[in-house]
């Protein structure tokens, strides 16, 4: 082997120990990179289920407030026809006089 060819020798045993180092710092970083991606849906995905048992008892009373208000509507408009009907009754020239 000549010296030419041994010094090309050693300069692409230097670029490759350097393209290996970097390689695996690459393949680390990517590693890290899906580790915590994967704990971030873990965390948004426990925030929302944790959130849906803390609001849970709330979103099953909905439907009876619901059903309530309606009653309460209904029964103002009930009261209110009736009134209508009692005004129509009675005479319109019937004024308090002071």
């Amino acid at each position: 082997m000549t010296p030419e060819e041994k010094s090309l020798l050693e300069q692409v045993r230097k670029l490759s120990e350097e393209n290996n180092k970097i390689l695996r710092g690459i393949r680390r970083s990517n590693r890290v990179s899906s580790i915590f991606h994967i704990f971030y849906w873990i965390v948004i995905l426990a925030v929302s289920f944790g959130s849906y048992y803390f609001i849970e008892p709330y979103v099953k009373l909905l439907p009876n407030v619901i059903g309530a208000v309606q009653g309460d509507v209904s029964s103002a408009n009930a009261a209110m026809q009736q009134l209508k009907a009692l005004q129509s009754v009675l005479p319109a020239s019937s004024t308090v006089k002071k």
